[in-house]
């Protein structure tokens, strides 16, 4: 076990523990003592139907959902709804690489599927909870990924679905992109295959992580228009060192890793044999797919070739300069159609 300040209470709190247990994995093995970090916004009512599943993305936490997504006056108001925020499995929260002791500890760390961190969230949801269906399951990124997969796993549990800037299937491009962020973090001489002795040994793979965020998660109109001075910096080069850098350099490898392996296998066809009509027509939920207009590797073409095979779907194409990372919300404007999406999915029946 590690320790990692990143990843306490106090920056990213506060969180419940749901004791999971043994886990069996859908690629096979069990994972020992599943523990699931959540926080919960507002309260169930007496029906338990205002529940709202929200999945963490890459590197994301249950406090930057919270700060990004939830408040009073949004979509997601807790005065209204009980928003269940689930930090996924490695994410550094809940169960991960770094935070047990042990023969599955550092890199021995078991592979994890989309479909592990659902199943386990529905326990979560079900025993925690008592929750027979889920008014809303939105996620961003990784999170639309889980968010696809809740759909076609449990159709009669989700009444609304807002997959954002994600895949139900991931590309072939998109997991060529990820790989080369492992290959940035693996490649650092320190990192002795995984069992390092402090994130800190890693901090130059963890750079080269950064700069490919840099390079791919913000769009090239993002440069071309100089948002970076948005962000109070005088030069691009500023921006990535000050800010891309540090939002990285923190974060654990290992964990990292563990998101990165997940996202490139996220396929909802993993239970329907290959069959990607299959898949997507289990999905009862109302749908909004919501594609960032200029993702640069969650691309609108290809959520809109999967978005009819989806009943009862809207495919909504929400505009922003930022790419990928247009989800850190620095765009008011966004964020207000972002919600305005979500208030229109709620009101469906």
């Amino acid at each position: 076990m590690l320790d990692n300040p990143y990843y306490s209470q106090d920056a990213h709190g506060p969180w419940q523990v749901f004791k999971v247990g043994d886990f069996e994995l859908e690629s096979g093995g069990v994972l020992r003592d599943l523990e699931l970090a959540y926080a919960v916004h507002g309260e169930l009512n007496a029906a338990r139907d205002n529940a709202i599943l929200v999945p963490t993305w890459y590197s994301g936490t249950s406090k930057v959902m919270e700060q990004l997504f939830v408040g009073p006056g949004r979509a997601l108001d807790p005065a209204r709804y009980c928003i269940i925020i689930v930090n996924q499995i490695g994410n550094g929260i809940s169960t991960s690489p770094h935070t047990i002791d042990g023969a599955q500890a550092m890199a021995n760390f078991p592979r994890i599927q989309i479909g592990d961190d659902v199943r386990a969230q529905h326990k979560l949801v079900t025993e925690v909870f008592g929750i027979d269906k889920l008014a809303l399951v939105f996620g961003g990124s990784m999170g639309a990924q889980q968010t696809y997969d809740w759909a076609v796993r449990y159709p009669a549990m989700v009444a609304r679905a807002a997959p954002l800037a994600g895949y139900a299937r991931n590309t072939d491009h998109d997991r060529l992109f990820v790989e080369t962020l492992i290959e940035a973090i693996t490649s650092d001489p320190h990192w002795n295959n995984g069992n390092y002795r402090s994130h800190l040994d890693v901090q130059a793979g963890l750079k080269r992580h950064a700069r490919l965020w840099s390079v791919m998660g913000w769009s090239t109109e993002f440069f071309a228009r100089e948002c970076w001075r948005g962000f109070n910096f005088s030069s691009s080069a500023d921006f990535h060192r000050d800010f891309m850098e540090p939002f990285f350099t923190p974060l654990d490898p290992n964990s990292l890793l563990c998101m990165a392996r997940k996202w490139q296998d996220g396929d909802v066809t993993r239970m329907t044999g290959g069959d990607l009509a299959a898949a997507l027509g289990r999905i009862t939920a109302h749908t909004f797919v919501m594609p960032i207009s200029t993702d640069m590797f969650f691309k609108v073409e290809d959520c809109a070739r999967e978005q009819p095979l989806i009943k009862n779907s809207q495919l909504r194409v929400l505009n922003s300069v930022g790419g990928h990372l247009g989800l850190f919300g620095f765009e008011p404007e966004f964020l207000a159609a972002l919600d305005d999406n979500l208030r229109e999915l709620l009101a469906l029946g």
